[in-house]
Protein backbone atom coordinates (compact mmCIF):
# COMPACT_ATOMS: atom_id res chain seq x y z
CA UNK A 1 0.00 0.00 0.00
CA UNK A 2 1.25 3.10 -1.02
CA UNK A 3 2.32 5.48 1.83
CA UNK A 4 0.41 9.25 1.49
CA UNK A 5 2.13 12.32 3.42
CA UNK A 6 0.70 15.82 4.09
CA UNK A 7 3.46 18.29 3.75
CA UNK A 8 2.43 21.93 5.77
CA UNK A 9 4.77 24.21 4.72
CA UNK A 10 4.15 28.14 3.73
CA UNK A 11 7.25 28.79 1.94
CA UNK A 12 6.31 27.51 -1.51
CA UNK A 13 9.73 26.97 -2.97
CA UNK A 14 10.49 24.38 0.11
CA UNK A 15 6.98 22.80 0.00
CA UNK A 16 7.66 21.83 -3.23
CA UNK A 17 11.64 20.61 -3.01
CA UNK A 18 10.07 18.38 -0.03
CA UNK A 19 7.66 16.70 -2.09
CA UNK A 20 9.83 16.31 -5.12
CA UNK A 21 11.58 14.29 -3.16
CA UNK A 22 9.28 12.48 -1.36
CA UNK A 23 7.63 11.38 -4.38
CA UNK A 24 10.59 10.43 -5.95
CA UNK A 25 11.09 7.67 -2.95
CA UNK A 26 7.57 6.99 -3.88
CA UNK A 27 5.59 8.59 -1.21
CA UNK A 28 2.02 10.22 -2.29
CA UNK A 29 2.17 13.96 -1.59
CA UNK A 30 -0.01 16.46 -1.13
CA UNK A 31 0.87 20.34 -0.25
CA UNK A 32 -0.54 22.81 1.70
CA UNK A 33 0.29 25.94 2.47
CA UNK A 34 -2.03 27.36 4.78
CA UNK A 35 -3.81 26.37 8.21
CA UNK A 36 -6.75 26.44 7.21
CA UNK A 37 -5.42 24.31 3.63
CA UNK A 38 -4.52 21.52 6.10
CA UNK A 39 -7.32 21.23 8.69
CA UNK A 40 -9.17 20.49 5.03
CA UNK A 41 -7.03 18.39 3.77
CA UNK A 42 -6.98 15.94 7.41
CA UNK A 43 -10.63 16.08 7.23
CA UNK A 44 -10.85 15.12 3.42
CA UNK A 45 -8.20 12.67 3.12
CA UNK A 46 -6.39 10.22 5.19
CA UNK A 47 -3.21 10.34 4.98
CA UNK A 48 -0.07 8.20 6.40
CA UNK A 49 1.99 10.84 8.20
CA UNK A 50 2.23 15.29 8.55
CA UNK A 51 4.89 17.39 7.94
CA UNK A 52 3.69 20.16 10.13
CA UNK A 53 5.28 23.68 9.88
CA UNK A 54 4.87 25.19 13.03
CA UNK A 55 4.75 28.82 11.63
CA UNK A 56 1.98 29.40 9.27
CA UNK A 57 0.51 32.30 7.82
CA UNK A 58 -2.63 31.88 9.82
CA UNK A 59 -2.23 30.28 12.75
CA UNK A 60 -0.21 28.03 14.35
CA UNK A 61 0.76 24.48 13.95
CA UNK A 62 1.09 23.64 17.31
CA UNK A 63 -3.17 24.62 17.34
CA UNK A 64 -3.76 21.66 14.25
CA UNK A 65 -1.51 19.06 16.30
CA UNK A 66 -3.52 19.61 19.60
CA UNK A 67 -6.97 19.68 17.91
CA UNK A 68 -5.83 16.13 16.18
CA UNK A 69 -4.53 14.82 19.28
CA UNK A 70 -7.46 16.18 21.29
CA UNK A 71 -9.69 14.09 18.81
CA UNK A 72 -7.91 11.00 19.58
CA UNK A 73 -6.22 10.89 16.08
CA UNK A 74 -3.07 9.31 16.19
CA UNK A 75 -1.43 10.11 13.20
CA UNK A 76 1.92 10.57 12.83
CA UNK A 77 3.06 14.28 12.94
CA UNK A 78 6.43 15.50 12.56
CA UNK A 79 7.33 18.58 13.46
CA UNK A 80 9.39 21.55 11.11
CA UNK A 81 10.20 24.50 13.11
CA UNK A 82 12.64 27.42 12.40
CA UNK A 83 12.17 28.41 15.77
CA UNK A 84 15.19 29.30 17.96
CA UNK A 85 12.97 28.24 21.18
CA UNK A 86 13.22 25.16 22.85
CA UNK A 87 9.82 25.60 24.64
CA UNK A 88 8.31 25.28 20.83
CA UNK A 89 10.21 21.86 20.32
CA UNK A 90 8.89 20.23 24.01
CA UNK A 91 5.63 21.86 23.79
CA UNK A 92 5.36 19.82 20.50
CA UNK A 93 6.30 16.68 21.66
CA UNK A 94 4.36 16.95 24.77
CA UNK A 95 1.20 17.09 22.47
CA UNK A 96 1.83 14.67 20.65
CA UNK A 97 4.36 14.62 17.91
CA UNK A 98 6.14 11.55 16.89
CA UNK A 99 9.81 13.76 16.05
CA UNK A 100 10.97 17.13 14.88
CA UNK A 101 13.12 18.61 12.11
CA UNK A 102 14.53 21.96 12.86
CA UNK A 103 15.22 24.24 10.11
CA UNK A 104 17.33 24.32 7.75
CA UNK A 105 17.50 20.92 7.33
CA UNK A 106 19.45 18.68 4.77
CA UNK A 107 16.71 16.13 3.01
CA UNK A 108 18.66 12.76 3.79
CA UNK A 109 17.82 13.90 7.12
CA UNK A 110 14.11 14.38 6.63
CA UNK A 111 13.84 11.26 4.56
CA UNK A 112 15.60 9.55 7.29
CA UNK A 113 12.98 10.74 9.80
CA UNK A 114 9.95 9.88 7.77
CA UNK A 115 11.00 6.49 7.13
CA UNK A 116 11.90 5.88 10.75
CA UNK A 117 8.41 7.18 12.25
CA UNK A 118 6.59 5.23 9.11
CA UNK A 119 8.22 2.16 10.06
CA UNK A 120 8.58 2.29 13.93
CA UNK A 121 7.18 -0.56 15.32
CA UNK A 122 6.66 -2.33 12.37
CA UNK A 123 9.94 -4.27 12.44
CA UNK A 124 9.48 -5.22 15.84
CA UNK A 125 7.11 -7.86 18.08
CA UNK A 126 3.81 -6.46 18.22
CA UNK A 127 2.95 -7.42 21.76
CA UNK A 128 5.62 -7.59 24.85
CA UNK A 129 5.02 -8.30 28.01
CA UNK A 130 5.53 -6.09 31.09
CA UNK A 131 4.73 -8.11 33.91
CA UNK A 132 0.98 -8.01 33.96
CA UNK A 133 0.34 -6.14 31.39
CA UNK A 134 0.71 -6.58 27.42
CA UNK A 135 2.26 -4.18 24.76
CA UNK A 136 0.74 -3.54 21.65
CA UNK A 137 2.70 -1.54 19.71
CA UNK A 138 0.35 -2.31 16.52
CA UNK A 139 -2.80 -0.78 18.41
CA UNK A 140 -0.63 1.67 20.63
CA UNK A 141 -2.64 0.27 23.56
CA UNK A 142 -1.89 -1.15 26.80
CA UNK A 143 -4.26 -4.18 28.34
CA UNK A 144 -3.46 -4.84 32.14
CA UNK A 145 -5.95 -7.55 33.59
CA UNK A 146 -9.52 -6.50 32.46
CA UNK A 147 -8.77 -2.84 30.86
CA UNK A 148 -7.27 -1.26 27.83
CA UNK A 149 -5.35 1.41 28.04
CA UNK A 150 -4.28 3.67 24.54
CA UNK A 151 -1.02 5.01 24.43
CA UNK A 152 -0.34 8.07 22.78
CA UNK A 153 2.56 8.50 20.03
CA UNK A 154 5.27 9.93 22.33
CA UNK A 155 4.22 7.22 25.21
CA UNK A 156 4.76 4.65 22.60
CA UNK A 157 8.03 5.76 21.50
CA UNK A 158 9.32 6.42 25.36
CA UNK A 159 8.16 2.47 25.81
CA UNK A 160 9.95 1.42 23.12
CA UNK A 161 13.22 3.14 24.37
CA UNK A 162 12.49 1.91 27.81
CA UNK A 163 12.36 -1.82 26.40
CA UNK A 164 15.50 -1.46 24.25
CA UNK A 165 17.50 -0.43 26.85
CA UNK A 166 15.70 -2.78 29.65
CA UNK A 167 17.62 -3.45 32.97
CA UNK A 168 19.80 -0.46 32.41
CA UNK A 169 20.08 2.48 34.50
CA UNK A 170 18.80 5.75 32.03
CA UNK A 171 19.95 9.44 32.77
CA UNK A 172 16.76 11.73 32.01
CA UNK A 173 19.78 13.97 30.06
CA UNK A 174 20.45 11.35 27.50
CA UNK A 175 17.17 10.05 26.83
CA UNK A 176 15.98 13.14 25.70
CA UNK A 177 19.12 13.33 23.65
CA UNK A 178 18.42 9.86 22.43
CA UNK A 179 14.67 10.35 21.95
CA UNK A 180 14.10 13.72 20.47
CA UNK A 181 17.52 15.16 19.75
CA UNK A 182 16.89 18.40 22.66
CA UNK A 183 19.08 19.53 25.94
CA UNK A 184 17.81 18.63 29.24
CA UNK A 185 16.76 22.24 31.08
CA UNK A 186 13.15 21.96 32.27
CA UNK A 187 12.11 19.73 29.37
CA UNK A 188 13.12 16.41 31.95
CA UNK A 189 9.42 17.54 33.46
CA UNK A 190 7.89 17.04 30.38
CA UNK A 191 9.60 13.07 30.08
CA UNK A 192 8.70 13.26 33.77
CA UNK A 193 5.46 13.57 33.04
CA UNK A 194 5.09 11.26 30.52
CA UNK A 195 6.46 8.32 32.47
CA UNK A 196 4.10 9.13 35.21
CA UNK A 197 1.19 8.47 32.73
CA UNK A 198 2.80 5.48 31.34
CA UNK A 199 2.91 4.07 35.22
CA UNK A 200 -0.75 4.44 35.64
CA UNK A 201 -1.23 2.48 32.49
CA UNK A 202 1.01 -0.30 32.93
CA UNK A 203 1.60 -0.86 36.68
CA UNK A 204 -0.79 -2.77 39.02
CA UNK A 205 0.35 -0.32 41.66
CA UNK A 206 1.32 3.26 40.12
CA UNK A 207 2.43 4.46 43.41
CA UNK A 208 4.64 1.60 44.48
CA UNK A 209 6.10 0.64 40.66
CA UNK A 210 7.85 -2.33 39.76
CA UNK A 211 8.48 -2.35 36.76
CA UNK A 212 9.38 1.60 35.43
CA UNK A 213 11.49 2.75 38.61
CA UNK A 214 13.03 5.56 39.60
CA UNK A 215 16.78 5.81 39.97
CA UNK A 216 17.25 8.74 42.21
CA UNK A 217 19.41 11.50 41.02
CA UNK A 218 19.52 9.86 37.46
CA UNK A 219 16.61 8.29 35.50
CA UNK A 220 14.68 5.42 35.20
CA UNK A 221 14.82 2.02 34.91
CA UNK A 222 12.78 -0.81 32.85
CA UNK A 223 13.18 -4.07 35.42
CA UNK A 224 13.76 -7.02 33.52
CA UNK A 225 11.32 -9.26 34.75
CA UNK A 226 8.55 -10.12 32.78
CA UNK A 227 5.82 -11.90 35.22
CA UNK A 228 4.75 -10.45 38.25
Amino acid sequence: MTETILVVEDDPDLSRGVRFNLEHEGYVVTTALTAAAARQAIARDSFSLVLLDLNLPDGDGLEILRTLRERGSKLPVICLTARAQETDVVMGLGLGADDYVRKPFGLAELLARVKAVLRRGGAQESETRIGEARFDRAAQRIVLRDRTEELTPIECEILDYLLRHRGQALDRKQMLADLWGIAAHDSTRTLDNHVARLRKKIEVDPSAPRYIVTIHGTGYRLENETTP
